[in-house]
């Protein structure tokens, strides 16, 4: 007999080897607590007093701890709670792969409405998980936003969609072929026509979906049809907003390659350089098309460098960006100098208001206070992507928890790896800080990798020709912070590392946009680093909406029309 407890339990039929197997375990849980054998047994009856003889056979009581049989009862809930349902699906590609298999998910299979996901990141926070992993797989090879018979049809020539069908000039036409661009995706083909017509127009959609050209040809085109018709142009006539200095150059280097054969002068202005520069941008008189900056356009209008009296085109670019707190009351400023058209009639003649268009990748906050002071938000139309809000289904993505000491080894590795793979491909490193991009910088040198840095600390002269060199493959690493996350095109880029993971959705949305990007020819790799706490918050964000099929939580904001007491303010001035 074996006391070691104060829970009693008679077994019916305990071998000797059972009991020994009870005993270390009790052992092994309990520490030095040590167990005395009094007999063996090999079958006993299941009722009975111990050490009292019955039938000719001896019965025999074990003593189990309370803690240890609560314990044995508690996992044996959790487990039959967590494999109750097993998952049958036929076989076929795997939506998400964990490093353990019990946690992956066939892509063929599809959560229930009030089914709770098993998440393979669930433990995370826990300091054993380090090394743990999963992968989210591409599910389709070809972007959401390529029209559905380009998809079969595309090596061979033979898609009826293309850039005539919009009814655009065929100067414009001929030089998207120049450019190598014969067919528009469904966010162009859908938003195009509405901003021939003159209306307002708000559109999200996912990143890399082909937006600039998607607001710059109707634009362009609008511009060729008011100088052809003789109108007067003594002042800028399309202003095109960017949140950043490299996003601007990028677009300004695109409106020129459309408007160069066309006679049309485009000019940009950005933030951080001295009033004295931005005045020599207006020294050779107003440019038909300006790209700028909210700061620099708003110094320029104080010092009366620019009119927008006469302005036909007001372009919010990442407006997602432009109506946040940083830029929001510069942008106000912006617009109340504009007079904005109340219905698309109003977008010609000669007395024409000023036509509005914001895109981005997600639905700006905020945007609807401020576009009720300026117009009326009825004449708003807006144009929603089907993939918005939504992890991009032809980029595979990682997440690795690992220890902060550890995520310089891994990145050494990935980025090898993607050079050994496919040379000359690029790669993006994020960090969420000016001072982490110096130090991996520091880091990356000594391990003898060649590499650019780019941060918002850096002097506007210096950060002028670092993402140049990044887009024509003079160098293959970039360092930067989420200054190159907003609306830059990298279609070579084909890996993203998350050296830090982001602090909201919607930066995870811009960073991961860098990759499988139109025109790239294929999908990319997302890699992201999980450390701390709040960084397995947003992994397990991002997870759940993935099993579930679903857009990622919180991101949702659409227009709201003012209270009435507001409009009637508004009536009143």
């Amino acid at each position: 007999m074996y006391c070691f407890g104060v829970t009693r339990v008679t077994l019916s039929a305990v071998t000797l080897k059972t009991a020994k197997e009870l005993c270390s375990a009790a052992n092994y849980m309990r520490g030095s607590r040590s167990l005395s054998w009094v007999m063996p047994c090999s079958a006993l009856p299941s009722r009975g007093k111990s050490k009292i003889a019955h039938s000719g056979t001896e019965q025999t009581v074990i003593r189990v701890p309370r803690w240890m049989q609560e314990r044995i009862d508690s996992v044996e809930k959790v487990k039959s709670k967590q494999f109750r349902k097993v998952i049958t699906a036929r076989p076929g590609k795997m939506l998400v792969v964990s490093r353990r298999p019990q946690f992956s998910q066939p892509s063929s299979h599809t959560l229930g409405k009030f089914e709770t996901p098993l998440l393979a990141s669930r433990g995370w926070k826990h300091k054993k998980s380090f090394g743990d992993y999963f992968t989210i797989n591409n599910t389709q090879d070809a972007p959401p936003f390529i029209m559905e018979d380009q998809k079969g049809e595309k090596e061979e020539g033979k898609s009826k969609v293309t850039f005539k069908s919009l009814h655009l000039f065929t100067e414009l036409v001929e030089t998207l072929q120049a450019m190598g661009i014969v067919n528009p995706t469904t966010v162009q083909l859908e938003t195009i026509p509405k901003l021939l017509r003159g209306h307002h127009v708000l559109c999200a959609a996912e990143t890399g979906s082909g937006k600039t050209l998607t607001y710059l040809l109707p634009v362009i085109q609008k511009l060729i049809s008011a100088a052809r018709e003789g109108e007067p142009g003594a002042q800028t006539r399309c202003v095109v907003l960017v949140p950043s200095r490299e996003l601007a150059e990028q677009v300004k280097g695109v409106a020129q390659s459309l408007c160069r054969p066309l006679g049309l002068a485009v000019r940009a202005v950005g933030g951080g350089r001295g009033v004295g520069s931005i005045k020599r941008v207006f020294s050779c008189g107003p440019p038909d098309l300006l790209v700028a900056t909210p700061g620099a356009l708003y110094k320029a209008l104080r010092r009366r460098c620019v009119d927008l009296s006469e302005l036909s085109y007001l372009v919010m670019d990442e407006a997602d960006t432009l109506f946040d707190e940083s830029f929001a009351g510069m942008v106000e400023s912006i617009l109340l100098q504009t007079q904005v058209a109340s219905s698309p009639l109003e977008t010609t003649g000669l007395d024409r208001g000023t036509q509005l268009v914001m895109i981005g990748a997600t639905f700006p906050g905020g945007v609807g206070e401020l576009l009720g002071q300026v117009t009326d938000l009825g004449s708003v139309v807006t144009v929603k992507s089907r993939g918005l809000h939504c992890l991009m289904p032809h980029v595979k993505q990682t997440f690795m928890k690992m220890r902060g000491a550890d995520k310089l080894l891994e990145l050494l590795q990935a980025v090898r790896a993607v050079a050994a793979e496919q040379e000359g491909s690029g790669v993006l490193v994020f960090c969420n800080s000016a001072a982490t991009v110096n130090w991996l910088g520091y880091e990356l040198e000594e391990q003898g990798m060649k590499h650019l840095r780019l941060q918002g600390q850096m002097p506007a002269a210096r950060r002028a020709g670092i993402f140049r060199m990044f887009q024509k493959g003079q160098v293959d690493v970039l360092v930067c912070t989420d200054i190159a996350s907003r609306g830059l095109d990298t279609q070579r880029v084909k890996l993203v590392v998350n050296y830090d993971c982001p602090p909201t959705l919607t930066d995870y949305l811009h960073r991961a946009g860098r990759v499988g990007r139109a025109g790239s020819g294929a999908g990319g790799v997302v890699l992201s680093f999980v450390t701390h706490p709040w960084d397995v918050e947003l992994v397990q964000k991002i997870e759940t909406a993935t099993r579930r099929r679903r857009s990622l939580p919180g991101m949702e904001s659409a227009i709201h029309k003012p209270l009435p007491s507001a409009a009637a303010d508004s009536e009143l001035q």
